[in-house]
């Protein structure tokens, strides 16, 4: 890019970047200069916005999680709505066929973005525990309505259903599992709470 022409949306035309060579090659591909070169910029671009690399991985993680905001709403305003497992498979299904199971790998391979988001992010891998969140306050919502038992343990089976569908959708290079295996998982964590099964 010639030097001295504007880039609008840098910030997210970095992120959007990152995204596409950790989807396409994995966290170990993910450099300064791989960047720079799949968004079409500088290698200085990067460094004027962010103190470093790591910096620049810590706000695009982030940001990835506010971005979880609206799933996370749409799968609450979906209690009482269709089936428990049905919402709870799409929402998994979104969430891991979307950059979520990358940038768990990307936080387990890079130990300064590790300690960078530890210190807003005390404890979890932060998508994974925003994940989570959403799950639980679902759920929630759906034992308030009674569509799940009152005593339904929400604290275990939100982590829970979060840990199996990671494991479903964790490699990057396969086949994504089928929308029947992810509902089959579904139903086997939650057939036990799920009123009227």
């Amino acid at each position: 890019m010639p030097t001295g022409v504007a880039i609008r949306d840098v910030r997210e035309q970095l992120f959007d970047a990152a995204e596409r060579i950790l989807l396409r090659d994995g966290p170990s591909a993910l450099t300064s200069r791989a960047v720079t070169t799949e968004a079409g910029c500088a290698k200085g671009v990067l460094h004027r916005h962010f103190a470093d690399f790591d910096a620049f991985l810590a706000e695009l993680v982030l940001d990835r999680i506010d971005r979880m905001d609206s799933q996370a709403a749409a799968l609450r305003d979906a209690a009482g709505t269709g089936t428990v497992a049905g919402n709870l498979a799409d929402a998994l299904t979104a969430l891991f066929g979307s950059v979520a199971v990358a940038i768990v790998a990307l936080i387990t391979f890079r130990d300064e973005l590790r300690a960078r988001l530890r210190q807003t992010w005390p404890t979890g891998v932060p998508v994974l525990t925003e994940a989570t969140v959403m799950i639980a306050s679902y759920l929630t919502a759906e034992r308030d309505l009674g569509r799940i038992a009152a005593d339904a343990d929400v604290d275990t089976l939100a982590p829970t259903l979060i840990g199996a569908g990671h494991l479903l959708f964790a490699d990057r290079k396969g086949i994504p599992p089928e929308a029947g295996a992810v509902r089959k998982m579904v139903t086997t964590v939650i057939g036990g709470v799920v009123q009227g099964a």
